[in-house]
């Protein structure tokens, strides 16, 4: 073998693994990115559906809490009619009416 072609020989394997290094760092740069991407909170569709759900779940207990205001407030009414004493009228003597 001549030196020109020992040369090309070094040549292509340098280009060959220059070629297979970039390739695989571009994979791995790849793959770390796309779970990079995954792991962004706030980007997850649950994370959404989640947040929807905890003010669903605010707002109900808010109405709740409105209601049962209202029922103490309607049992303590209730109960302050039961206490004091009812005025009753004095039936008169019947009155007739004509027809």
């Amino acid at each position: 073998m001549t030196d020109s072609g020992i040369v090309a020989i070094a040549v292509t394997a340098c280009v060959s693994a220059t070629v297979i290094v970039r390739s695989v760092i571009g994979a791995v740069s790849r793959l770390v990115e796309n779970k990079r991407q995954r792991a962004v909170p706030g980007d997850n569709p649950s994370d959404e559906r989640l947040a929807r759900l905890e003010v669903a779940v605010e707002s109900i207990a808010v109405e709740i809490e409105r209601i049962s205001e209202g029922q103490r407030f309607t049992t303590r009414l209730l109960n302050s009619q039961l206490e004091r004493p009812t005025p009753r009228l004095e039936r008169a003597d019947k009155y007739e009416t004509p027809h």
